[in-house]
């Protein structure tokens, strides 16, 4: 490439990363090295929980739901399936549905479906580190030996708003911090930053969802909207029909069901209802957006079409000036598409082997057989402490 094409690409990235309306969207990828698994892992996990702690029936039933599904099919697929059934079983006449030699009622399939996300939160919770030849075996978290460490997301907060955001937080708005993720690091990483946020709840550490679907955006200078677009471990519905965020533990506000998973092929009714409608708006306004915007991804694999659906509406409207800077490990269907697109000039992808600007790249690519690590969560913030120039070298 040319040289000064490239360093020109690379002031571009700088700049993009200090801009003062951004956004973010942040998937599994940037908990695992805090001690949570990825999909799979967890997957995994769940269905060892179901065949230990679970109903005999419980792991038979998953064990057939996965076997109707395709081969890189998660926990949240799994749930959806689930959901599906569900719905098949209360339109029937004896409201049951059978699952290869296992018949389930209505209320054993919702019992199930708080099982599996019992897991799954206990999972996130306290961690969890499958077996890996080249890291160790298993490691399992539990309520005496928690696993989850949060150094690296407060590393990049300080990165972010100390360095990168340093000298604008006067003029500019909050950065919007949307996630697919259910653990609370983010927040908890703002908050012992000293950093203010808001996130649609009102209240301390027992707090109420106060925002809903069409309130506008509050405008409190805090530093951070954090939008969790697929619920979050701490979030249940109570009696009142009201979403609150409680603390482990506690047995107040009485819950009937934890809010945690974005029902995937039920989202049809599901996101037409709050908080989740509520969120996806936030996300549909803020890419939206008529000014300059930027919205970058680290850890987010893009495997979620109906957040990419998203994207892609939002930046094929000619007044829109989002640009979207994917730290991603390689180039995956969805970036080839768009930054080959009409709108592909606003497209950046940092990858392992370089960055790419819309149909151009790689510029600064690694001398072979090294990768460059400036896609990962840690290299994002090496990127704002140090500048993508310092990184390239």
């Amino acid at each position: 490439m040319n040289p000064a094409a490239t360093k020109d690409a690379l002031a571009q990235l700088d700049n993009l990363l200090a801009a003062s309306n951004q956004s973010w969207l942040f998937g599994a990828g940037i908990s695992l090295d805090a001690g949570i698994p990825l999909m799979e892992p967890l997957t995994d996990r769940v269905f060892t929980m179901a065949e230990t702690e679970g109903e005999p029936n419980d792991i038979k039933v998953l064990q057939f739901v996965k076997s109707q599904l395709s081969d890189d099919s998660h926990i949240e697929h799994i749930l959806s399936q689930l959901g599906d059934h569900r719905a098949i079983a209360d339109r029937s006449k004896d409201k049951t549905v059978i699952f290869d030699s296992v018949t389930l009622s209505v209320d054993e399939l919702d019992k199930l479906h708080q099982k599996i996300l019992t897991w799954i939160a206990e999972t996130i919770r306290w961690g969890y580190k499958p077996a890996n030849p080249s890291v160790g075996p298993e490691v399992i978290g539990t309520h005496a030996n928690r696993i989850v460490v949060i150094y690296h997301h407060s590393a990049f907060f300080s990165a972010l708003f100390n360095r990168s955001q340093a000298g604008i937080a006067e003029r500019r708005r909050a950065v919007r911090l949307f996630t697919t993720n259910y653990d609370t690091l983010l927040e908890d990483a703002l908050a012992l930053g000293g950093l203010s946020y808001w996130d649609g709840f009102s209240g301390g550490a027992v707090a109420y969802r106060s925002h809903r679907y069409g309130d506008e955006e509050p405008n409190l200078r805090d530093r951070a909207h954090v939008i969790k677009l697929h619920g979050s471990i701490d979030w249940h519905l109570g009696e009142d029909e009201r979403v609150w965020r409680v603390r482990d533990g506690d047995l107040y506000p009485k819950k009937i069901s934890r809010v945690l998973i974005y029902p995937q092929s039920t989202k049809y009714l599901a996101t037409q209802r709050d908080p989740f409608a509520a969120q996806f708006d936030l996300f549909r306004r803020s890419l939206g957006a008529r000014e300059e915007n930027l919205l970058a991804t680290c850890g987010y694999s893009f495997g979620d079409e109906h957040i990419n659906q998203e994207i892609e509406l939002a930046l094929q409207r000619p007044e829109n000036k989002t640009t979207v800077l994917a730290f991603a490990q390689s180039l995956n269907p969805t970036l080839q598409k768009w930054r080959k697109g009409p709108w592909g000039k606003r497209v950046y992808v940092i990858t392992e082997d370089g960055l790419y600007v819309g149909a151009d790249g790689p510029h600064s690519p690694p001398t072979a057989p090294a990768k460059r690590d400036w896609w990962t969560f840690a290299g994002v913030t090496k990127m704002l402490n140090s500048g993508a120039e310092a990184c390239a070298l």
